[in-house]
């Protein structure tokens, strides 16, 4: 079995943003003993940022702005680092760093070359220990959090597990610090509102995710046909429970019974969306019950300037977005030509804005397949 296990801040380090090297080797050691079995690991692990910042102490504590941000990953990511190398060695591993941008996601040719390398790495019995590329990544398009990236990661590499260590036993039924009888849902196999609503925000002002970041990913990496537990870091084997399905481990969400196909996957999860188009009710059908294609006939307004072959969102008149596809046509272009029918354009251009291939249709907040 191919497992990425992904750590957040608060569970990497300690009050004062150092690294924490108990927590990290207990997760080595965890990590060497399901190898032992035969698993490939990959883990996914945040904390870069806090522990530059508890390594050189800005006055006025840790910084807002972007740049000082992106610096202050550049100074922690070799610390982190090198308690991983040390954990991973002493349980007779070694360690590959893989640092990842929006990029490596949204490109084709780059996407499956970060495919090849983790895989190769697997492959050679290295661990890789993957990161968002932090001091370089464009603060538009950034990631932003790491359990993104796990299930982006998780998709990439055809994982069949992808676990969420966090500092809390699972997704519970209401926000606990502000519910102390909220109780832990033990599986989930619909998201829907009222979930995503108690999943709440940030557990821990240096952390970047919550919970509402791993509800998100869970969804993603769910419909990528990957079974996803959100559990305590700090529980004794907590990746060998996720793997045997140990019950109460945590919070489980089964894979999807149905998968979209990998390129449908990529769409809908690794491009960025640098556009948006809005359609009337009768596209909106076609598109959701007719898996149909979206001509410019039912296109009622176009925004932002994107590209040809650049990935667009696509939402009702209500705005409210419903599935996002790859665009055949410019901005500009399908800003002029759109409400018209094919007759009316003529040679000028092709009617179709995004074909049926490109599109994945959002239903409910979930992928439809």
């Amino acid at each position: 079995m191919i497992v990425v296990a992904k750590i957040g801040t608060s569970s990497v380090t300690r009050a004062d943003g150092t690294v924490d090297a108990d927590a990290v080797h207990k997760l080595c050691g965890e990590v060497a003993a399901l190898r032992r079995e035969g698993h490939d690991l990959v883990i996914v692990s945040s904390g870069a940022v806090t522990a530059g910042v508890a390594t050189i102490r800005p006055p006025g504590g840790r910084p807002s702005d972007s740049t000082t941000l992106q610096a202050l990953a550049a100074i922690g990511q070799h610390r982190l680092m090198r308690v991983y190398d040390d954990a991973l060695g002493a349980e007779g591993l070694v360690a590959g760093q893989v640092l990842l941008a929006p990029l490596d996601f949204g490109h084709r040719g780059q996407y499956l070359q970060a495919r090849a390398t983790l895989r190769r790495l697997l492959e050679l019995g290295v661990v890789p220990v993957v990161n968002e590329n932090d001091p370089v990544a464009d603060d538009e398009i950034r990631f932003g959090d790491n359990d993104r990236i796990a299930a982006l990661v998780a998709n990439l590499i055809g994982a069949e597990l992808l676990v969420l260590l966090t500092d809390t036993e699972g997704l519970y039924d209401a926000d606990p610090r502000r519910a102390p009888h909220a109780s832990l849902v033990e599986e989930v196999r619909a998201i829907d509102a009222a979930l995503e609503a108690a999943a709440g925000g940030p557990g821990r002002a240096d952390g970047s995710g919550g919970m509402a970041a791993k509800l998100a990913a869970a969804r993603m990496a769910s419909w990528s046909g990957v079974r996803v537990v959100i559990a305590a870091a700090a529980r004794p084997g907590v990746l060998g429970d996720a793997v045997t399905g140990t019950g109460g481990v945590g919070t489980v969400f089964p894979p999807a019974p149905r998968r979209l196909s990998a390129r449908k996957l990529w769409i809908a999860f690794a491009l960025p969306g640098s556009g948006r188009v809005v359609v009337d009710d009768g596209a909106r059908t076609a598109l959701v019950e007719h898996d149909a294609s979206l001509l410019l006939a039912g296109v009622v307004g176009v925004e932002g300037s994107f590209g040809a072959d650049e990935a667009v969102e696509i939402a009702g008149t209500d705005g409210v977005v419903f599935a996002k596809g790859i665009s055949r046509l410019a901005a500009a272009s399908a800003a002029a030509w759109h409400g018209r029918r094919s007759e009316e354009i003529g040679g000028a251009g092709s009617s179709e804005l995004v074909h049926r291939d490109d599109l994945v249709v959002l239903v409910g907040g979930a992928e439809k397949p």
